[in-house]
């Protein structure tokens, strides 16, 4: 019986470790001011505003954004994490920055299954980057399925 539950328990150790490689969730800023849903969309990873201080109700919009038919739209549900693919124990792509409208080449990667590390950079050697924390899916959040299908048309 001893053995029967330790391979139980041993079985489940892979599965719980492939799941902590993945970035999927929800995401603290460091500043504490949003959260990002990251989702899996085909093979890629995309990050969207999921939650911000000014609440469900938030009526902040992509002010800064360099196209003007986009600046109305909304930052709640905005991506900022756009099409990141695995590279090398991380994820490459791009972030947007609603805060001055600039999309930069980003690389996200797992410090911890709770700590998602975002870093971007300008001419390619100039970066910055912060850690974000992982929070509980909220309940009644749409499934991944749904986040990917507003993004990816």
């Amino acid at each position: 019986m001893k053995r029967l539950i330790a391979a139980s328990i041993a079985c489940m150790i892979p599965a719980g470790a492939a799941l902590a490689q993945s970035p999927t969730g929800e995401w603290r800023v460091k500043d504490g001011t949003a959260d990002i849903r990251v989702v899996d969309c085909g093979g890629a990873m995309w990050g969207v505003i999921a939650w911000t201080k000014g609440g469900p109700n938030n009526t902040d919009t992509d002010k800064n954004n360099p196209d003007p038919a986009l600046r109305d739209r909304p930052v709640m549900g905005l991506p900022i994490l756009i099409n990141m693919h695995a590279s090398e124990g991380r994820w490459e792509g791009s972030v947007y920055n609603a805060e001055n409208g600039k999309t930069y080449d980003a690389n996200i990667s797992l410090v911890s299954p709770d700590v998602l590390q975002i870093e971007g950079c300008v001419l390619g050697f100039l970066c910055g980057g912060e850690n974000w924390t992982r929070q509980p899916l909220p309940k009644g959040a749409p499934s991944d399925k749904a986040v990917c299908a507003k993004l990816v048309k």
